[in-house]
């Protein structure tokens, strides 16, 4: 009934746009329409499944939920899969991998101006689309993955589109888990994000709370006893424009709001090198966290640096966190390639038939770890998706494609699982990829 209230009001809301006569000039959307629309609780299934009530013993991935495609009906035409407003054509390409769409229904597949070698016209999906969500959720399920942060951009927050984009994805994913019996959390993206901006943050999170309600649902991820709630691009020293002290202004809000707060910092924050500020200021934000993950993405390349990172950064990283009484996140991607987005190095960070993935499972059980992010599930932008990826790329100058090196296009989502087994003391600790990773490799699709 909520639900319908909602839907009834966005109607209104929009009428005249539909009445408008042709060729007329049609107002922009509003962000009073997107929120009548879109900020709504959830009123549907939930079935049981992981224990939502902690992030110890989790393997989380990382859901970006960024893609929109012409057509879908988000208005936004091609988002994340280009390099620039147009078609998803050859020379426009922003991804490294191509997903594999062959599960996915009619309405859920969008053509593209690429073919592969047999002629087929290439598809993608978009995140816009519910059931495209709801069965990444259920990938989640069928693998063993415990559930996902959604990442929420805080930059695009401010235009309707981007908001109501923001929004259903969020809804989509909430259903998602709930239908499967996953967990998810909020993540904010701070990337991006301009000075002086924080407040807009806070009133977001604000209305998820009061409006959409999404802390009440059973699916979502709570740890230490409160709503689990992830805020990344801390302390970072790439010139970002929001500063320490505006972060730890959203810190101590979430806080006094009765959350816990996991914080997206930098490989070097304990020691506040590489690729952290050097300012003590960011240790003191830190200590009003709950959850400390370090950002690993491109900081090492092959199983034997994992391996060392592990060692050099991860056990003392853990230390330094117990003394301080918090817990620790490291963050493990599969590889990394973005030749379409910047014409830089091709397959940087190759995979290895899944060698280099394991080899973090394996570094961050050695130090101690006792929950996993991996990074990310459906990131075909810079190569880090584990979700299913097709060995048959379509074909387009200059644009090139990774595939999964003959693998079968669910892998990475089985690796990953074993993964998490791994981490939970199900499968004994070991540096070698597992044999119950392999069946059919040979069937690649």
């Amino acid at each position: 009934m909520t639900r319908l209230i909602a839907r009834v009001l966005y109607a209104i809301a929009v009428v005249f746009l539909v009445a408008a006569p042709a060729g007329a000039q049609q107002p922009e959307l509003t962000r009073v329409a997107v929120e009548a629309e879109t900020l709504v609780p959830y009123d549907g299934p939930t079935n049981a499944g992981v224990d939502t009530s902690t992030l110890d013993r989790k393997l989380m991935c990382g859901y970006q939920g960024w893609f929109n495609a012409e057509g879908d009906g988000a208005g936004r035409g091609w988002v994340h899969w280009t390099r620039r407003r147009g078609p998803l054509i050859p020379g426009n390409a922003k991804i490294d991998l191509w997903p594999d769409v062959s599960e996915l229904g009619p309405e859920e597949r969008f053509a593209t101006g690429f073919k592969h070698a047999d002629g087929r016209t290439a598809e993608v999906f978009s995140s816009f689309k519910q059931p495209t969500v709801l069965r990444h959720f259920e990938w989640m399920r069928e693998y063993g993955i415990d559930g996902a942060f959604v990442q929420r951009f805080a930059n695009d927050l401010r235009d309707p589109r981007g908001l109501r984009h923001n929004n259903t994805v969020l809804a989509h994913c909430r259903e998602g888990a709930n239908r499967s019996g996953r967990a998810f959390a909020v993540m904010y993206d701070l990337s991006g994000l301009g000075p002086d901006r924080m407040q807009e943050v806070i009133d977001d999170w604000t209305a998820l709370k009061s409006r959409m309600m999404v802390t009440e649902n059973p699916a979502y991820l709570r740890h230490r006893g409160r709503p689990l709630v992830a805020v990344w691009g801390v302390g970072f020293n790439d010139r970002r424009r929001y500063t320490l002290p505006e972060c730890r202004q959203l810190v101590e809000f979430l806080k006094a709001d009765g959350c816990s707060v996991m914080l997206g910092v930098p490989t070097g924050f304990r020691e506040l090198n590489r690729d952290a500020v050097a300012d003590p200021a960011l240790h003191e934000v830190i200590a009003l966290a709950d959850v400390v993950s370090p950002w690993t993405v491109g900081r090492y390349g092959t199983p034997d640096e994992a391996a060392r990172h592990g060692e050099r950064n991860w056990q003392p990283d853990l230390a330094w966190c117990a003394e301080r009484k918090l817990d620790y996140l490291p963050v493990a991607f599969p590889g990394f390639s973005w030749f379409n987005m910047y014409g830089r190095q091709f397959d940087a960070m190759p995979r290895r038939r899944g060698e280099f993935l394991w080899s973090q499972f394996a570094a961050a059980k050695r130090a101690g770890a006792t929950m996993q992010y991996v990074a990310m599930f459906d990131e075909v932008d810079e190569g880090t998706a584990i979700f299913k990826c097709t060995n048959d790329p379509p074909i387009g100058e200059p644009n090139k494609f990774l595939t999964y090196e003959g693998l079968p296009s669910d892998f990475y989502l089985r690796l990953t699982g074993l993964g998490g087994r791994m981490l939970r003391d199900e499968l004994p600790a070991s540096d070698k990829v597992p044999a119950e990773a392999l069946p059919g490799a040979a069937e690649a699709k």
